[in-house]
């Protein structure tokens, strides 16, 4: 055996584990490194494939051809790492790399677990070489989950010395007023639409894109809280209960904004008690001060009953207005929302018009009206406010496509209520309507029955669908017949939607959708 072959088996071995490297621990970032919902993650399709895949049932059936046939094992693992290399530098050069952002942590993972890709180089030159690399290549895995588990306890005392410092900041702002924000759905564009409205009066401090944590809240606090800052706009999100009451903890709220509740991530909370303390907003009003003040979506069946429970002061905010504010004349457009205002005790009206996408925005920037209303902000100065609000702000956007196509896209998130919403606006179109989505993660037991809903609505609206995953797109077809496929390959996804690329038509792009697919409706 020459040594030029081992050199190219190593080379081909090293990029195959760098690509899974990258995979792994990106899966664990966007799993926020946490244990619950990157173990719910093998509950999907998806997940269950990473292991229970031809190429991975080979490798651990040809270990022992290693001891029998030794040549049939040495093709055997070159061919499946060549393969494995090309796949590599193929995604490196169409920019469909699966992997982390390069954060401190990560970067020290990433050293960590490529150190031990040099370890199989202490046995070049000798048979058990090629027995080493397969049987790394099998327990990967293993060892970069290792790796992000033992930094667990590190990680975990530095939330608290970070929270600890936080609070101790906190406390010196005795004058600032926190709004916290919380809610299975519709959090970050009430946040948006309030602190944009806030600022046209207010210093005003929001939380960034994906702070909502303890960890990215304690580090909002401490890096960007400043001295001219009066209020404090804090989105609060949670994956089990207790975790909203550490936040409230830290930010000290006076006012509580409360956007709705659904099953989102039932799964994690383990059942709806559980997330309405949590998400739900309870433990959120119970860290209010005895002058506090709730502001609930009472839209929503379940905070409406909630809000009896309040015993502080409350304002429930409908579709019909709140307080002495009502809402008339609501038009939704394609790619606006338009409505008046009339208020009471002025005996005046506003005229509202603004480019946000959806019905479902209505009720967040109601809220958020109501919140700067109690914060004493003057009709003019809340109507100066709105007219800063873009359509980015609303999470869905109106682009164009191939041929002039709409494409409605709505890839921050999902949730079940934002997909009923953005079906629902779909029928302003006269034209074609199609719909691509994955199916829903950590809704729990409700699942199936959630699915089956979407199903249904599908097909009230849609003329065709894709799903790209599999988990509940039986579920799916039971409700929407034959008007939906799953399709996860790009080419075939573009074939299929070849014939309605054109005006008139449009194309809803539901959930995180990978930037392959994304990119061809364009």
């Amino acid at each position: 055996m020459t040594k030029i072959f081992f050199i190219l088996l190593y080379f081909f071995w090293f990029f195959s584990q760098v690509k899974k490297i990258l995979f792994w621990l990106y899966l664990w970032q966007i799993k926020e490194y946490r244990f619950d919902r990157f173990l719910d993650h093998f509950r999907t399709f998806k997940g269950k494939r990473i292991f229970l895949n031809p190429v991975f049932l080979l490798k651990i059936f040809a270990l022992p051809f290693y001891f029998v046939l030794p040549k049939f094992f040495l093709i055997f693992i070159f061919s499946i790492f060549f393969v494995e290399a090309a796949s590599f530098f193929l995604n490196l050069i169409e920019h469909s790399l699966l992997r982390p952002v390069f954060t401190k942590k990560i970067l020290l993972l990433s050293l960590m677990s490529f150190f031990f890709c040099f370890l199989p180089l202490c046995f070049l030159g000798t048979t058990v070489f090629f027995f080493f690399l397969i049987l790394f290549d099998i327990l990967l895995p293993a060892f970069v989950s290792f790796f992000v588990l033992l930094f667990q306890p590190i990680t975990y005392f530095f939330k608290l010395y970070l929270i600890e410092k936080a609070k101790k900041k906190r406390e010196k702002f005795s004058e600032l007023i926190v709004i916290g924000i919380t809610g299975s759905y519709g959090k970050t564009s009430t946040k948006e639409f309030l602190a944009t409205i806030l600022s046209e009066k207010f210093q005003v401090l929001k939380t960034k894109e994906n702070q909502n944590n303890e960890v990215s809240v304690a580090k909002c606090v401490l890096e960007d809280l400043k001295k001219e800052h009066q209020i404090f706009v804090c989105e609060m999100g949670a994956y089990k209960k207790g975790e909203i009451k550490i936040l409230a903890n830290l930010v000290k709220p006076k006012v509580a904004i409360l956007t709705g509740v659904n099953e989102q991530h039932l799964s994690l909370f383990g059942s709806m008690e559980n997330l309405i303390s949590a998400e739900g907003g309870k433990e959120l009003v119970e860290s209010l001060p005895d002058d506090g003040l709730v502001i609930v979506n009472s839209q929503n069946p379940i905070l409406r009953n909630l809000a009896f429970e309040i015993s502080k002061r409350k304002v429930l905010v409908s579709e019909e207005g709140f307080e002495d504010v009502s809402i008339k004349d609501l038009i939704v457009g394609k790619n606006f929302l338009s409505f008046e205002i009339s208020l009471f005790s002025e005996g005046n009206s506003l005229k509202v018009n603004l480019p946000l996408i959806g019905r479902q925005n209505l009720q967040n920037l109601l809220l958020a009206i109501c919140a700067a209303k109690n914060l004493k902000m003057t009709w003019q100065e809340i109507e100066g406010g709105l007219k800063k609000i873009k359509m980015d702000q609303g999470r869905i956007l109106l682009k164009k496509g191939k041929n002039g196509v709409d494409i409605l896209e709505s890839t921050y998130s999902t949730n079940p209520s934002a997909v009923f919403s953005h079906l629902e606006h779909l029928k302003l179109w006269e034209g074609k309507r199609i719909i691509i989505l994955p199916c829903l993660i950590e809704l729990g037991e409700k699942a199936r029955e959630i699915h089956f809903e979407i199903g249904k609505k599908i097909k009230e609206v849609c003329d065709f669908g894709i799903l790209i995953t599999r988990d509940y797109f039986e579920e799916v077809k039971s409700g929407a017949g034959d008007k939906v496929i799953f399709l996860d390959d790009k080419d075939k996804i573009l074939e299929r939607l070849e014939p309605f690329f054109e005006k008139n038509n449009v194309i809803l792009v539901e959930g995180r959708i990978p930037k392959k697919i994304l990119q061809i409706l364009y």
